[in-house]
């Protein structure tokens, strides 16, 4: 069987520069109308929750309105400071947060309450801590920062999806493109189940974590593979080191080393000892800018 390729110090210092400059070249270009159009679609959402709330003075009576329509639900995380999830607030309060859940438990919709009202930013509603009317100009202010806030947490998350879901549509044009067959999902508890030799699939359950592809090799072993796209070096350590690695180790201990070959695909900014890190764990490493590395090397595992 051919080794997949293992890049030296220097072939992964290369490769992480280009991935950079690619990175910063899209963020220059990247239009400041996105964040401008949320900022004011996100500055009317605030001013309504505002009004709905009077100020935040009435916000235990104007709960329910706010918790059910979902635009004015986003704003009302934004109230503390740091801002509180989803996910979040629902663990800290034991709540659901379905509409219909919460009208019929108004204890619940206290607890959600309390749980904002205890983590408000007195720094942007500094009126309340002081139990009085807000100025003029601290109201603005308010409205100014949150939806500030709001904007950049958005723009934030589409970036990755939206980068995500590029790198995907990249990878599957170049398997596509290089004569492999797409099959259907599927939850792969043996090899068995994984896609024959020349097929892949997307995202899919393998084992007991999901890959965002499992490609099956023509020499019969199996290839999942994880995209990843980083912002920031730092953020890099979480979708690389803690995740696809962490992901790699997990299906080597599932189904062995020998049939195995755990791979992530790679955009935006990294660490050079971080690849190696990854790498010295056994993921393999490619890179979306040169996609074809990755396709010439599944063909080479036909052999002769």
């Amino acid at each position: 069987m051919i080794a997949p390729p293992r890049w030296t110090n220097d072939q992964l210092n290369e490769q992480r520069a280009r991935a950079q400059e690619i990175f910063r070249q899209e963020r220059t270009r990247e239009p400041l109308e996105d964040y401008l159009e949320l900022f004011d679609q996100y500055q009317g959402v605030v001013e309504d929750l505002l009004e709905t709330t009077i100020d935040l003075s009435d916000l235990d009576n104007a709960a329910l309105d706010v918790l059910t329509e979902p635009s004015l639900l986003e704003a009302f995380r934004y109230l503390s400071g740091p801002p509180i999830s989803t996910d979040d607030l629902k663990i800290v309060a034991d709540a659901v947060l379905a509409p219909a859940r919460l009208r019929g438990n108004p204890e619940m919709v206290k607890r959600v309450v309390e749980v904002v009202q205890v983590g408000l930013d007195r720094r942007r509603f500094p009126w309340i801590a002081e139990n009085r009317e807000p100025t003029e100009a601290e109201r603005n202010a308010a409205v100014l920062a949150s939806a500030a806030l709001m904007a950049t947490s958005r723009l934030g998350t589409s970036r990755r999806n939206v980068g995500k879901e590029k790198q995907e549509a990249i990878v599957e044009a170049a398997l596509l493109d290089s004569g492999l067959k797409k099959v259907a999902t599927r939850k792969v508890t043996t090899l068995n189940h994984a896609p024959k030799p020349g097929e892949f699939c997307r995202e899919s359950l393998l084992g007991t974590r999901k890959a965002d592809f499992i490609i099956g090799l023509y020499d019969q072993r199996i290839m999942p593979v994880e995209c990843k796209v980083s912002n920031s070096s730092t953020n890099s350590i979480k979708r690389l080191n803690n995740d696809a690695a962490a992901k790699a180790e997990a299906w080597f201990q599932a189904f062995g080393h020998v049939g195995m070959v755990p791979t992530a695909m790679l955009s935006g900014v990294y660490k050079t000892h971080k690849l190696m890190d990854a790498q010295e764990r056994g993921l393999t490493l490619f890179w979306a800018h040169d996609v074809a590395a990755m396709t010439s090397w599944i063909q080479s595992t036909k052999g002769d």
